[in-house]
C-alpha cells in the first residue's frame, strides 16, 4: 500500500465517522427486561390506586 492510498483511506475513515456522529439518532435508549418489568408493575399500581381515591 502507497503513502498516498494510506492518507486517502484514514481521510476517508475519519469523515465517515464524522457524518456518523452528525447523523440523527432515531434509536430509543435500551430499557433492560427487568426495567421494563418494574416500570409495568408501578402502571398497574398506579392504575389500580386510583379509582380508590
Amino acid at each position: 500500500m502507497n503513502r498516498r492510498k494510506k492518507i486517502t483511506q484514514l481521510l476517508k475513515a475519519h469523515a465517515k465517522k464524522a457524518s456518523a456522529k452528525l447523523a440523527p439518532k432515531n434509536k430509543d435508549k435500551y430499557i433492560s427486561k427487568a426495567d421494563r418489568l418494574k416500570l409495568a408493575a408501578e402502571s398497574s399500581q398506579d392504575l389500580a390506586a386510583s379509582p380508590e381515591s
